[in-house]
């Protein structure tokens, strides 16, 4: 029965036929055009539900193909012309219905295998590598022996009779590079029988089990079977590889399983007896034999309309690598696992490629094809280190009792988990050749201070947290040297709840005791032994936040706390030392008459006892204790009662801080105001002074040497100055979260922006700000133009300006979308500027010479979910990109934006930065369990030595690049608070940056060691608790 379809729009015929081969019901037809005089053929499987075949009517082809087809099912095998013209399926109207469904669908299919092929070439010139590796050191075959060597697994049919697999470089796409040999002289790759089950070889000139012959004179390849790998000729003494045998007759042979010999036999169906007797099998069709001949093994992997099924084929090479493994005796590096119990990781079988998984997604990345061997890539933790050079920034926003001045005249504060010390114009390399040290022994935020009355001793105390396996870090005070920057003592480990919210040391007997309020909803007051780290007394406060607490400096049996509408007057008795056994009991403080504030954030003990508070109404009050009154019994007899003795109206708004000056006189910072004031007795204003409005509300007071004073701002800036010449900033630092982040193209600056609206750009040797402006928005990510002369910073509502540096102008102002811009970065030569959006979306920007001038060059449209990271290629042509799915894709920009679908191609480019957290050269640095978000940030050195990551627990990583193993070790820097938003190395290495997100602080790494400037480091000690088993904590 046979089915004619007439199409008159295209003059063309189209017959089908069914045909039934090997048992499989098959529709086989052809197609005829008669104004063209073209034709093609095609071959349906049904029951395979396999696509449709197309050939060229070429007659050998047809019925090779026609035979196979029935035996492995069809794939689309030809899209091209046809006698010279196109293909007449691909010319079908759209009226013409389900034809051209099904051409689309074919057309689709070839797009698919095309991509495949890419990777099969690969894949099976890195096995011809492995069957090579595993061949003997002697000749495989001495010239009168037939048939494959033992130890060689099968390999695909169709190859030449000789060729060097040599030749064969993995991963290369060129089409010279088989070189067929005369078939005399050494032996080579050829089409041989297999050898008999009983392990023997046959002799020469013998007749093969498939029928064909061979001699050693002549070197005959025989007829089709298993394939024989080609070695140069070496010595016949050298012992085998990994063997313990030095005759190859003794080594047991190794087959291929069942599986992979019957994809290896795909185009050779010579293993049943009725083809070895040289019968053909019943029902099998004429042109069987065909299918027998050898192929052009350039022409197999080269060409898209190759025979086999990629998946046989993939199969087949996997056993070979499997076979050539065992041969060696030992694992493949390219096929190892990541790590023993390591689920995130692993290699496919081809070894082309590597894999890794977040949240149950497969993420492939290929291997460079300059990279023969993953063993051959740098591990363990880099030779570089980093040291904390500087720290901007000040925690005035949230905070209190976080400003005070040393015996040694240095200013110590805190911002995240360091407290630091600053010596202003004491030392080179800051704002009038100050310099900071650093103490980093907190593993958590710190909230307050206290300075031991001998001024070297200080106390700080930090709020509880997680560490990255989700384990609390409890709340504890540590007590430490501040020459040697040494702990001395660890108080209160396990003893506090939440956090440490004031410290105050005791005066009266020389620091002998530490007072402590915790942030529980009790706020638990307890008093401890500073010597021993014992506690002595303990009691709940008050239910209501307290703000500050102090020993008063002439009786340290007398403590004072404040807080939200209270003022609390507590005596203590130490119990004879013992510890525990000390008993507090609360005073609480009488308004009167007068009004009760809402807060009382700050008092001051007088010299003559009485005390000054300030509360959130402007009022200064003077607290006196009255005497004792035998009308009110209280426990233990009468009760004594502190009570206001005066009253005077200081600031409008609240007042934050007061500070006893060395001269009697008293200094009081307000909030709303923005002022300070002197009072002198009785307080009387003597002198006042007006802090800066973009400095923000006063929040701590500090007196250093002389009339000098230091001032902690609300907007997390430190002022240096008198109330006679005004203020300057000499630490300065954003108020909210960071993200945005870019360094400079030739200097040792970088710019800075987050959800506080400010741009700022720091000038890194003279650790200052050079120059900050509000952008009214919220700025999420920057980059420099080569040039340095402008700056692109983009927006959380979709816009993007371009600022120039010196003039602090904005030259360009452009909106795309509605989305939050997660990305912007200009090519290495300038010409292009690429911004990445929450919109799935990168549009591409023409630029001018100078970078003030941009026009829309077109979009990459092809990610599934918002862009993440970017990096432009060494030659400013291409693009590669990361999405929150997790996608790494290719963009050829050049070439209008085009989206690269075969990433196997982009294996071998370079790039000039390396930002992007997905790729093969960085995979090594996401930790195990990951979730896909636990990396912010990455940046590749500009030597290509070092990367540098920022997680989401509060650490820095420098890893080796590239970092392409599995768990690789890292050096682990801590310090910031909060997640670590982004790193990027300065222009020449010296120094690396790395930005806090809520901690909103700024750190100033130092790169020590090769490629350094200073000597490297001992080495760190290890903390398993905050790290990786694999890191090293610094």
């Amino acid at each position: 029965m046979r089915l004619r379809l007439w199409f008159p729009r295209s003059s063309a015929e189209l017959h089908i036929s069914p045909l039934v081969l090997h048992g499989t019901p098959c529709l086989c037809g052809g197609w005829d055009r008669q104004q063209e005089g073209s034709s093609a053929r095609f071959l349906a499987c049904p029951a395979r539900r396999r696509p449709l075949i197309l050939f060229p009517p070429s007659p050998p082809l047809w019925e090779r193909f026609q035979a196979w087809s029935c035996l492995e099912g069809a794939v689309l095998l030809d899209r091209c012309k046809v006698r010279g013209r196109e293909n007449p399926l691909n010319s079908l109207s759209p009226g013409e219905g389900p034809a051209q469904e099904a051409l689309q669908s074919l057309s689709r299919r070839l797009q698919v295998q095309e991509k495949e092929m890419e990777l099969v070439k690969a894949a099976l010139a890195e096995a011809l590598r492995l069957l090579r590796l595993q061949a003997p050191s002697t000749s495989l075959q001495d010239p009168g022996t037939l048939g494959p060597p033992r130890d060689s697994p099968a390999a695909p049919p169709g190859l030449p009779p000789t060729c060097s697999p040599s030749l064969v470089s993995r991963g290369t796409q060129t089409e010279a590079e088989m070189e067929v040999e005369p078939s005399p002289g050494p032996p080579g790759l050829s089409n041989g029988p297999p050898a008999p089950p009983g392990g023997s070889e046959e002799p020469s000139g013998t007749q093969s089990e498939g029928g064909g012959s061979s001699s050693s004179g002549t070197g005959s390849p025989g007829p089709p079977g298993i394939l024989r790998l080609a070695q140069p000729p070496q010595r016949t003494d050298t012992p085998r590889r990994n063997s313990s045998s030095s005759s190859p007759s003794e080594r047991p042979r190794q087959k291929l399983s069942r599986k992979a010999a019957s994809s290896a036999n795909l185009l050779l169906r010579s293993g049943s007896t009725e083809r070895k007797k040289g019968t053909s099998a019943p029902g099998a069709p004429a042109v069987y034999p065909a299918l027998c001949q050898p192929l052009d093994l350039l022409h197999l992997i080269q060409s898209p309309r190759h025979p086999w099924g990629v998946g046989g084929l993939m199969l087949f090479i996997g056993q070979v690598r499997k076979q050539a493994q065992r041969g060696r005796g030992g694992k493949d590096p390219l096929s190892s696992p990541g790590g023993p119990g390591s689920r995130r990781s692993n290699y496919n079988l081809e070894g082309i490629s590597v894999k890794m998984f977040l949240r149950g997604r497969p993420i492939t990345m290929y291997i460079p094809s300059g990279i023969r061997s993953l063993e051959e890539l740098p591990s363990g933790p880099p030779p570089e280190t980093l040291s904390l050079d500087w720290v901007y920034g000040y925690r005035g926003r949230d905070s209190r009792s976080n400003l005070f001045v040393l015996r040694s005249g240095e200013v110590v504060y805190f911002i995240a988990c360091v407290v630091v010390l600053y010596r202003p114009g004491g030392g080179p390399g800051g704002p009038g050749g100050g310099g900071q040290r650093h103490y980093r022994g907190h593993t958590d935020c710190v909230r307050c201070l206290a300075v031991h009355p001998d001024g070297v001793r200080v106390a700080s105390g930090q709020t509880a947290g997680v560490d990255k396996d989700g384990k609390p870090l409890q709340p504890v005070v540590h007590v430490w040297d501040s020459e040697t920057l040494l702990k001395l003592q660890e108080i209160g480990l396990g003893a506090f709840e939440r956090g440490v919210g004031a410290l105050a040391f005791s005066v009266a007997d020389q620091g002998a005791f530490l007072c402590v309020v915790d942030d529980s909803n009790e706020h638990m007051l307890s008093v401890w032994d500073c010597s021993r780290g014992t506690k002595l007394a303990e009691i709940k406060s008050t239910n209501d936040s307290v703000l500050a607490v102090g020993f008063n400096p002439r009786d340290s049996s007398s403590i004072v706390t404040s807080g939200k509408s209270h003022v609390h007057f507590w005596n203590w008795n130490g119990g004879t030392g013992v510890p525990g056994n000390g008993t507090l009991t609360r005073k609480q403080g009488v308004f009167g008459k007068y009004k009760k504030p809402k807060f009382i954030p700050c008092f001051v003990f007088l010299p003559d006892g009485d005390i000054l508070t300030g509360d959130s109404e402007g009022n200064i009050l003077t607290w006196g204790r009255s005497l004792s009154d035998s009308r009110t019994p209280g426990r233990g007899g009468a009760k004594e009662t502190y009570g206001i003795v005066a009253q005077a109206h200081a600031h409008e708004g609240s007042i934050f801080a007061l500070c006893l000056r060395r001269d009697g006189t008293v200094l009081s910072g307000g909030g709303r105001d923005r002022r300070l004031v002197q009072w002198g007795p009785g307080l009387v204003a003597l002198q006042e002074a007006e802090i800066p409005e973009h400095f923000g509300a006063v929040r701590a007071i500090a007196e250093g040497p002389g009339s000098e004073l230091l001032v902690g701002t609300t907007k997390n800036a430190l002022l240096r100055g008198d109330l006679a010449q005004g203020f300057s900033p000499v630490i300065q630092g954003h108020t909210d979260e960071l993200w945005g982040l870019c360094t400079h193209p030739f200097q040792n600056r970088f710019l800075t922006c987050g959800h506080d609206r400010q741009l700022c750009l720091w000038d890194g040797e003279g650790h200052a700000l050079a120059w900050s402006i509000d952008l009214k928005e919220t700025g999420l990510c920057a980059d420099f133009h080569p040039s340095g002369a402008v700056v692109a910073v983009g927006l959380n509502t979709g816009r993007w300006l371009v600022l120039d540096t010196e003039t602090r102008e904005i030259v360009s102002d452009i909106t795309d979308g509605n989305e939050q811009l997660s990305v912007v970065r200009y090519s290495p030569d300038g010409l292009y500027l690429a911004i990445g959006s929450h919109d799935n979306m990168i549009y591409i920007y023409s630029v001018s010479s100078d970078g003030a001038k941009s026009s829309r060059f077109g979009r990459c449209v092809g990610h599934s979910s918002f862009i993440t990271h970017l990096d432009w290629s060494k030659d400013g042509n291409f693009i590669m990109s990361n999405s929150g799915d997790y996608e790494i894709l290719y963009w050829d920009v050049a070439g209008g934006c085009k989206l690269l679908r075969n990433r196997y191609e982009s294996r071998d480019r370079e790039w000039a930065t390396y930002t992007c957290v997905l790729g093969f050269h960085v995979y090594g640095v996401w930790p195990d369990g990951s979730d896909g978000t636990d990396i912010n940030s990455l940046c590749r050195s500009h030597n290509e030595r070092v990367v540098a990551v920022a997680d989401d627990f509060c650490k820095v990583h420098l890893f080796q690049y590239p970092c392409a193993h599995a768990k690789a070790p890292s050096l682990v820097y801590g310090g910031h608070g909060s997640h670590v938003t982004s790193v990027r190395f300065t222009h020449d290495d010296s120094h690396l940056i790395s930005l806090g997100g809520k901690d909103a602080s700024i750190f100033q790494w130092r790169v020590l060691g090769a490629g350094g400037t200073g000597p490297v480091p001992t080495t760190p000690s290890r903390t398993p608790s905050l790290s990786p088993a694999s890191s090293l904590d610094v």
